[in-house]
Order: C-alpha cells, then sequence, then structure tokens
C-alpha cells in the first residue's frame, strides 16, 4: 500500500475510535448527567473553551510537536471527558470539558495540516495535481469518519438495554414529557431513571478504550512528517496568529453581509444543540428510556450523512435557495409538530421521524451554508470560516447553557425566532448579491470551499 494512502487510513480510523466514543457521549450528556443540568452545563462549556482554543492553540502546538503528536496529545483530551464521566460532578466534569474544547481546535487543525501535506507530497511524487490529491484524501478521510456517530450511538443503546429494572412508564409520568415539560427533576423519575452503576461504567469502560485505541493507533502506525518539514513550516506559515486571527475576525464583521449572517450561522448551533440536548432528554429518554437514545441518534447520523452527500451534488442543479427554503420548511414544521405532540411509548415510529426530518435539514445548513461563505468572502475565506466556527460555537453554548433553566416549548419558540430571522436576513444577503452583480446568479458561481472549512462539528 501506497505510504501516504496508508498514513490517511491510520488518521482516518484513528478518528473513528475516537469520535465513535466522544459522539456517543455526546448524545447522553442531557440524559445521563441531568442531575442540576450538569451534563448540558459541561457541553457548554465545552464549546466555550473551543472558541478560545480556536484562536491561538493549532499553530503553536502544532509547530512545537508537530501534527503527529499534536493529534496523539488532542485526542487525550477527549479520553479526560470519558473519564471524568466515570464520577460525574462539578469538580471533574467541567474541567475535563475545558481540556476537550482546548484539545478540539488543535485536533482537526492538525489532521488538516498532515492530510494536505501528505496530499501535496504524493502529488508531487506522482506528477499529478494537488488539489485534486487532496479532495481523495479528504473524501476517503470523511467516508470512514462519519459512520462514528452510528457506531457510537449503537453501543450505547446495546449497552443500556441490558438493563434490568425497566418499569412500565406511568401515565402521570408521560404527562412531564414533551414540549410542556416538569422542570422539577422529581417529578419523572420512572422513565428518566438512570442505568445502573455496572451498566455506567461498562459503557464508559468501551469508549474509553476506544479513545486509547485511537491514540495507540496514531503512535505505533502514523508516520511522523520529517522529509516535508519545509512544507509543514509553509502551512503553519499560512495559518495567522491569535492577534492577527482575533482582528482579522473582527474586522470581517465590517462586511454587512456577515453581519447579516450570523443569525443564520447560530442558528446551526441551537438546532443541533436543541436535537442532542433537549429532544433526547424530554421526549426520548423521559417516554422511552435512556437506552433508546442512541437508536434514535443513529437515525439523525444516517440521515444526516446520506443528505450531505446528496445535497452537496444536487445543489449545482438546485441552487442553494430551493435547499434553503427545503430546510426552512422541514425545521418549522418539526418545531411546530413538537410544540403539538404529547410522546408515548405506542408511537415508537414518530420519535425517530424527527431525528430524520432533522438530519435532512441539518445536512442542508451544514453544507449550504459553509457554500454560501466560500461564494460570498472568497477573498477573505480564514476571516469568514474564523466568523462561522464563533458564531455557531456560539450558539451551542447558548442553547445548552439555558436548556436547564427554560421549559422545552419556551426553547422552542426560541428556534422558530431565530430560524425565522435567519430566513429574513439570509433573504437580504441574496437581494444585496443579486444587486451587485445582477448578470451572474448567485446560485451559479462557484463555490470555491477547501475541505477543512466543514469541521466545525465537536
Amino acid at each position: 500500500m501506497e505510504r501516504n494512502l496508508k498514513n490517511v487510513l491510520v488518521i482516518s480510523f484513528g478518528f473513528l475510535l475516537l469520535f465513535t466514543a466522544y459522539g456517543g457521549l455526546q448524545s447522553l450528556q442531557s440524559s445521563l448527567n441531568s442531575e442540576e443540568g450538569l451534563g448540558v452545563a459541561s457541553l457548554s462549556v465545552l464549546y466555550a473553551a473551543l472558541i478560545i482554543s480556536s484562536m491561538f492553540l493549532p499553530p503553536i502546538l502544532i509547530k512545537k510537536l508537530g501534527c503527529k503528536w499534536t493529534i496523539a496529545g488532542s485526542m487525550c483530551c477527549y479520553i479526560a471527558f470519558s473519564l471524568g464521566n466515570f464520577y460525574a460532578s462539578w469538580y471533574t466534569l467541567i474541567p475535563t470539558s475545558v481540556i476537550l474544547g482546548l484539545g478540539g481546535a488543535p485536533l482537526w487543525s492538525a489532521k488538516c495540516t498532515y492530510l494536505t501535506i501528505a496530499g501535496n507530497s504524493y502529488a508531487e511524487k506522482a506528477g499529478k495535481n494537488g488539489k485534486d490529491i487532496i479532495n481523495q484524501y479528504f473524501g476517503v478521510f470523511f467516508l470512514i469518519f462519519q459512520s462514528s456517530g452510528i457506531w457510537g450511538n449503537l453501543i450505547s443503546s446495546l449497552i443500556l438495554s441490558q438493563a434490568s429494572n425497566k418499569v412500565e412508564i406511568s401515565e402521570e409520568s408521560l404527562a412531564c414529557c414533551g414540549a410542556y415539560d416538569c422542570m422539577s427533576e422529581a417529578t419523572n423519575t420512572t422513565a428518566s431513571a438512570g442505568p445502573s452503576e455496572s451498566l455506567k461504567y461498562t459503557l464508559l469502560g468501551i469508549y474509553t478504550a476506544s479513545g486509547v485505541l485511537a491514540v495507540l493507533l496514531i503512535v505505533i502506525f502514523l508516520d511522523q512528517i520529517k522529509s516535508d518539514q519545509a512544507e509543514t513550516e509553509k502551512e503553519i506559515q499560512k495559518t495567522p496568529s491569535f492577534w492577527s486571527t482575533f482582528l482579522a475576525t473582527f474586522q470581517h464583521l465590517k462586511d454587512k453581509r456577515q453581519c447579516l449572517l450570523i443569525p443564520l450561522t447560530m442558528y446551526s448551533g441551537f438546532e443541533q444543540g436543541f436535537l442532542a440536548g433537549d429532544y433526547t432528554k424530554t421526549y426520548v429518554t423521559c417516554a422511552l428510556g435512556i437506552h433508546y437514545v442512541g437508536y434514535v441518534m443513529i437515525c439523525f447520523s444516517a440521515v444526516n450523512s446520506l443528505c450531505s452527500l446528496l445535497f452537496g451534488k444536487i445543489s449545482q442543479f438546485t441552487g442553494r435557495k430551493l435547499l434553503f427554503a427545503l430546510a426552512t420548511v422541514a425545521n418549522t414544521a418539526c418545531i411546530i409538530a413538537l410544540l403539538l405532540w404529547k410522546p408515548h411509548p405506542n408511537q415508537l415510529a414518530v420519535f425517530f421521524i424527527f431525528p430524520a426530518l432533522w438530519g435532512l435539514s441539518d445536512a442542508i445548513w451544514q453544507t449550504q451554508t459553509n457554500g454560501l461563505y466560500g461564494v460570498l468572502f472568497e477573498k477573505h475565506k480564514e476571516a469568514a470560516f474564523a466568523n462561522y466556527r464563533l458564531w455557531e460555537s456560539c450558539g451551542f453554548v447558548i442553547a445548552f447553557g439555558y436548556s436547564t433553566t427554560l421549559q422545552v416549548y419556551i426553547k422552542l419558540y426560541i428556534l422558530l425566532a431565530v430560524l425565522v430571522l435567519s430566513m429574513v436576513t439570509y433573504g437580504v444577503v441574496e437581494y444585496l448579491e443579486t444587486k451587485s452583480s445582477p448578470g451572474t446568479p448567485a446560485a451559479t458561481k462557484k463555490e470555491n470551499v477547501g475541505p477543512c472549512t466543514q469541521e466545525t462539528k465537536m
């Protein structure tokens, strides 16, 4: 096997193992650590730390440690979060969430840098186009990585379904599920009762072992790029310093199109935060039990991955406006239905319909918003995507931050209001684009988006 392709596969399977653990654990936080809202608070802190990390840590660590050891060290930050869940408290989970957030940005940046250098290196030897090889390498990576959402959630559901203390959920308990949930922890203890300590430790043990295997895979089998030291330095030099990134990010807000896209970008964080923090807890765990969370999130992950591939291909024929309209209709329909629906175990299929439609919408928000940034800000992509990461992360922080203080119906109304505002401001952006270039419709412009720009999810 060609050496560079071997390294691509090592990184891909390393990330698969790591995010199999983290993805499954993130989906369970609001249900597994629901006392005093510890789980969602840890996720809010995590994304806040990620914002800080992305500003200055990646170039420093990659320059000092190199790509291989930055990846390995950052993966250890994810393992720390798994360990913090063994004895979850404010003194263990919040610090480990900060550690994970700080390690998140260097991990993805080092991976991007490594695959880019490996692609250019092979292209030079083979006499091929560097961009073509890099895109092939990223294609292989995402093909393998995207399945992590399925495996992590499958493991959690298979383990937690072994519980021997399952009981019939009373109608009184079901009355506290859904949009008009009972805020008091004491009101619904039947459905949301946590798994036994032995099952919890078994699950966390598997997740921790998966993270350790990921680190070992990188340390043992990934080659350090020594022969391309000059190119590594060149890649690092392309990465702006903390202060230049910080200033460029906020200077970019002088562009009114960027300001108008803030609601749309934040909505991406809001809608993902709602599904992971609220739907899993107040609908699925409350009415079905925690062992169904994994199955429901598998449905979301599978539809999300398939639709991301589909919409990425057909957007050149439909244009982004039609796709944004489809996502808006699907999300609005889901929000209204969630406001009206009273979840009941007899309606099992409905629990999967919502995440499927949510996955379809999220695929459009992710692919088309990234593409929109690439088209509008082609000459200032670094500052533009720094804004993208900043405002989407702010959406996550806010959504997880107020998760335990507001009833679900209020959060749904907030979600609907942000969605409406997003579409209004997005419409203004499209109008400005059409006005500025009447001969070239925005939908037909080439979307020059690099393979690293869509990596905003943790």
